[in-house]
């Protein structure tokens, strides 16, 4: 691995070992760190923004406090933000020409919660505009690009977060998921990312605040590391209605009974569904890499069996209730900038403007509706699992793939449904690393857990991430490569693209 050390290797767990111990200091962390973003951000535009001299600030105040909890959690491991996310006295852009240049005096209380438990934020990660949108690209910043090939898509909209993990440029990094913006990037970079339950980990500053529907979340190159990033982040926050205490037992905790061999977590029975009962469209290698990792349970002796609840039609009250979000957050927007937002955020704030009450009414009946089915299926089964993706990372010029299984896509969220129906039933999903197409596109399984369920989630996922044998293929360096035939085309082919 070119331009680094040994440290950008080290897990996340290691690395904060090793500065708990002080046989490392969070400063040489930071400086490995800045050397590996040096070589590889020429090749993917993951971290556009860094701050570097702050973060150095911040690892000297920990460092004078001596040993111990006073360090906090991580003790001083650099991580990344997203670029949605407000960092006192950095560049916060939100992928938008609207706030190319603002720089808040306060950090989003997210932040706080990281940085006082000793996280130390060394730069910001490449998002969509307003992060609506699932190929990582925008007007201040450019294109992130995919490190297995770098002519492909790094999904959206965390997809910075996940280049950076994925080529060893940090060891944590901080995403969000609305429809899948978290789970599908990691899913495309072969690295593990969760979507909590509502109020697991705190939103602050969020204008809609009382919608179970976004969610912030942690992302990381393996599942203990994923478990430590979350225990940085759970807790009540008096500024978030629907934040809760966290476990008493930490989430690295369970992972680590389970991979000790304690049955108290292992989970008994799994369900498996490649597309929510024909609900949803799924390419057949997609489907078949996910089962092929599903089936891997039942190696250690969990049951594996083909079932999932009705989705109903939340497809369409996930599309309403989305574009009652995008009137919340971008209203204002659309009234006194126009002219600077794309094509996607203008289309789906225009859609929420002509809901009528009955629409808005209608999806929420159909949400409750489906939250008790699910609720009911997880009285039978552990955990549901399913594809995280409906197609490998594909062609980066393009907003969204224009076909999925030989049906049309016609519009950047359409063909959303396998990751936008978990949104809505309120339960932590995760995504890990399922394997490679046959011309070597990662593909991602997603694992769904009762709400609140975190634990024994990701308890789960630790014990089939040693069965996959896929742990530990990154950092990588970045990769060149083509776009393959199945994955859309170029310019001159026809299809939609990119911007």
């Amino acid at each position: 691995m070119t331009g680094s050390n040994e440290l950008i290797a080290l897990s996340a767990r290691e690395a904060v070992r090793r500065l708990a111990a002080r046989e490392i200091s969070p400063l040489e962390f930071i400086d490995a760190a800045l050397e590996r973003i040096a070589v590889v951000e020429p090749a993917v535009n993951a971290l556009p923004t860094l701050c570097a001299e702050r973060a150095r600030d911040h690892a000297r105040r920990l460092t004078d406090l001596g040993d111990g909890d006073k360090r906090g959690r991580l003790h001083g491991l650099p991580v990344a933000i997203k670029d949605l996310m407000d960092v006192e006295d950095v560049r916060t852009t939100r992928g938008s020409p609207i706030h190319a240049n603002r720089v808040p005096t306060d950090s989003h209380p997210l932040v706080e919660r990281i940085e006082g438990r000793g996280g130390i934020v060394l730069a910001k990660s490449n998002t969509p505009e307003f992060g609506a949108g699932g190929n990582t690209f925008n007007e201040v910043f450019g294109r992130t690009l995919n490190p297995w090939n770098t002519s492909l898509t790094c999904g959206g909209s965390s997809g910075g977060a996940a280049v950076a993990l994925a080529t060893g440029e940090i060891w944590l990094a901080h995403g969000s998921d609305h429809g899948g913006s978290l789970r599908k990037p990691a899913a495309f970079c072969s690295i593990v990312g969760l979507r909590p339950s509502p109020g697991r980990v705190t939103r602050g500053t969020a204008a809609n605040l009382y919608s179970p529907s976004s969610v912030e979340g942690p992302m990381a190159r393996d599942v203990g590391d994923l478990a430590l990033f979350l225990d940085t982040m759970a807790g009540v926050d008096p500024r978030d209605p629907l934040t809760r205490r966290a476990p008493d037992e930490p989430f690295l905790c369970a992972v680590e009974r389970a991979l000790d061999g304690d049955a108290s977590v292992r989970p008994k029975r799994v369900a498996w569904t490649a597309d929510l009962g024909g609900a949803a469209a799924v390419d057949r290698e997609v489907r078949e890499i996910c089962e092929a990792a599903a089936r891997k349970f039942e190696k250690i002796g969990v049951e594996v069996v083909e079932d999932c609840p009705d989705p109903g039609r939340i497809d369409e009250a996930f599309q309403i209730l989305r574009a009652l979000i995008f009137v919340v957050n971008r209203e204002a927007d659309l009234e006194n900038h126009r002219d600077q937002l794309k094509a996607d955020i203008i289309w789906n704030t225009e859609k929420g403007l002509a809901l009528t009450a009955s629409d808005i009414a209608w999806a929420e009946r159909e949400r409750a509706a489906y939250y008790g089915r699910m609720a009911a299926f997880f009285e039978t089964y552990d955990a549901l699992l399913l594809p995280c993706t409906p197609v490998p990372p594909f062609d980066v010029t393009l907003r969204y793939p224009p076909v999925i299984d030989g049906q049309a896509v016609d519009n950047y969220i359409a063909g959303s449904l396998i990751t936008s129906a978990i949104t809505l039933s309120g339960s932590p999903a995760l995504s890990l690393p399922a394997g490679f197409t046959g011309d070597g596109r990662p593909v991602g399984l997603q694992m769904v857990g009762k709400p609140y369920g975190e634990a024994d989630l990701l308890a789960a996922a630790a014990l089939l991430e040693q069965e996959t044998g896929l742990i530990g293929l990154v950092p990588i360096d970045p990769r060149v490569g083509t776009v393959p035939s199945t994955a859309y085309g170029r310019e001159g082919d026809g299809k939609p693209k990119g911007e």
